[in-house]
């Protein structure tokens, strides 16, 4: 089985890759530092460092590589799977305080490198006869606005209405990749720090991250990644181009 993964070197992303090494995946794994885990035997680990906010040259070396996997002896996989994780939030501040560079960036990572991404993998894999499989990691906050926040939820709002479209067509072609835009539940990563240390004169909202903390209501990596990769597994995956594990 071949797992493309994006954001792999920390966070749900590093927690992802590690389980599906576990599992015996060949996993390329893509991320701006390299993803240094300990690979299994009958396992297969290759990382790429690459900084998503200019991933025009990125798709095209996926494509070319993935093109090659089916072309070699004994390496056509069993499934394909491509996962966009990686993500990026812009300072936390009403969108008028904010530098363009910086709602740029966001967008260049949180859509647009996972729209070209995409693009390559099923144009690279459209002949595979083998399960092929897209799946966005989204946000509850591609679904329900936040103040401080509006480049990270347009950028998973505009995740999700991909999904939608790539439903529609990968339906419409013989196997057809199947397609999930995914909310992985509220993780305790590096970006719920963020989120509950920015200034809250201009991140209203800084109360409600502080609580969920003290509450006890943030997943783990390791949980959350086990609940995409179940998610994942699920014979129904694809029915829902958009869904949340925590209405599994």
């Amino acid at each position: 089985h071949l797992t493309v993964l994006t954001g792999a070197s920390r966070g749900l992303g590093l927690a992802m890759a590690q389980q599906l090494l576990a599992r015996g995946h060949r996993v390329l794994a893509i991320a701006r530092r390299r993803t240094d885990l300990p690979v299994p035997a009958g396992a297969d680990l290759q990382c790429w460092t690459a900084d998503l906010a200019d991933a025009s040259d990125l798709s095209e070396r996926l494509e070319t590589w993935l093109a090659s996997q089916a072309g070699q002896a004994g390496a056509a996989p069993a499934s394909a799977t491509l996962i966009n994780n990686a993500g990026v939030v812009s300072q936390l501040a009403p969108l008028s305080e904010l530098q363009p560079t910086d709602l740029a960036n966001a967008l260049r990572v949180g859509l647009e490198a996972p729209m070209l991404l995409s693009a390559a993998f099923l144009r690279a894999t459209a002949t595979w006869a083998v399960p092929r499989k897209l799946l966005m990691v989204s946000s509850g906050l591609g679904r329900r606005a936040m103040a401080g926040s509006a480049s990270y939820c347009a950028a998973k709002a505009g995740m999700d209405h991909l999904a939608r479209a790539l439903a529609l067509e990968e339906a419409a072609k013989p196997n057809g990749a199947r397609v999930v835009s995914l909310a992985p539940g509220v993780i305790n990563t590096d970006m719920q720090g963020q989120l509950r240390t920015a200034d809250e004169t201009l991140f209203p909202e800084r109360a409600r991250f502080v609580g969920l903390q003290q509450d006890g209501l943030l997943s783990s990596p390791a949980d959350a990644a086990a609940a995409v990769l179940a998610y994942l597994d699920r014979a129904d995956f694809g029915t829902n181009p958009v869904a949340d594990v925590r209405d599994a």
